[in-house]
């Protein structure tokens, strides 16, 4: 989960899977302790500045935000060949 800002951005369409599909983006509400998402912050993002969390408690959607803003092709492009780069090198590691 991320707080508003770019995090739905990047991962409503990471979400999405096979592409076509913008994804989609819910509010919710953490039912329980969270934490900095270690995947993005430790790795990419040192400092937690895009406010990305993980719980292993239940969230609970408010309502799908249905028009937040989405990024061009050539980026949402440029983060799919990213990612398919770290899986290439077997760095598409995700810490539980």
């Amino acid at each position: 989960m991320a707080l508003a800002g770019e995090g739905p951005v990047i991962g409503g369409p990471g979400g999405a899977g096979t592409g076509g599909d913008r994804g989609h983006v819910y509010e919710v509400e953490p039912r329980g302790p969270f934490e900095d998402d270690p995947n993005v912050t430790d790795k990419r993002f040192p400092g937690n500045v895009t406010r990305s969390y993980r719980s292993r408690h239940p969230l609970r959607v408010v309502r799908e935000v249905p028009d937040w803003p989405g990024h061009d092709a050539e980026t949402l492009q440029r983060m799919v060949d990213g990612l398919r780069g770290l899986r290439s090198k077997g760095l598409d590691v995700i810490e539980d």
